[in-house]
């Protein structure tokens, strides 16, 4: 019977350490950095959620910027991506489906040109990001499609050019949703 009472004790004990840790830190968060807390949510001029600046989005549009491709429609309840091999035959058959989808939305671009992030998942499958030279190769089908001149979208590509943590790691990055905002409210004069 003590050994029972020691138990209840020891897990309602550990139940209320646990619940006023995670109110400490959550409450450090929201002081410190509230935004990033919150998940970073993008919202639209009526202040509903339009997104979060951590989770992409599929853009098929040829006036918007296409994002990486995602195995799992960006669905943020569950990250990852098939781990396939390069001779995986369902790896083989996307990445062939993507390069000539690619030659369909993008006539005047060779493949050869193709930056290869457009056409691969990232790790998570939810990656908002894409390299500069994606977001730059897709500037003739964006500009053809909506109106905006070349220069334009290049200023705005530049606008949203994240650069090299700390100047060495990582990759300079465009994030597509943020990108694409601005490019459809270029669009509608605002």
């Amino acid at each position: 019977m003590k050994t029972i009472a020691v138990s209840i004790r020891t897990t309602v004990a550990l139940m209320i350490i646990i619940l006023a840790y995670q109110l400490v830190v959550t409450g450090i968060a929201q002081a410190v950095m509230p935004d990033k807390a919150d998940g970073s949510l993008i919202y639209n001029d009526k202040h509903e959620v339009i997104g979060s600046k951590w989770i992409g989005q599929n853009f098929t549009s040829p006036g918007y910027f296409h994002g990486r491709i995602s195995s799992i429609e960006y669905n943020a309840v569950s990250s990852g991506t098939p781990n396939y091999a390069p001779s995986n035959p369902d790896m083989l058959e996307r990445t062939k489906a993507s390069v000539e989808a690619w030659k369909t939305e993008n006539p005047g671009i060779p493949v050869s040109e193709l930056p290869v992030d457009l056409i691969t998942n990232s790790g998570s499958g939810l990656d908002p990001h894409i390299s500069v030279e994606a977001a730059q190769v897709q500037i003739p089908r964006i500009s053809k499609s909506t109106g905006i001149s070349e220069e334009q979208l290049k200023e705005l590509v530049a606008k949203h050019t994240q650069e090299r943590e700390l100047g060495v790691l990582g990759e300079r990055v465009v994030n597509v949703l943020l990108l694409n905002i601005d490019v459809q409210k270029t669009v509608n004069g605002k």
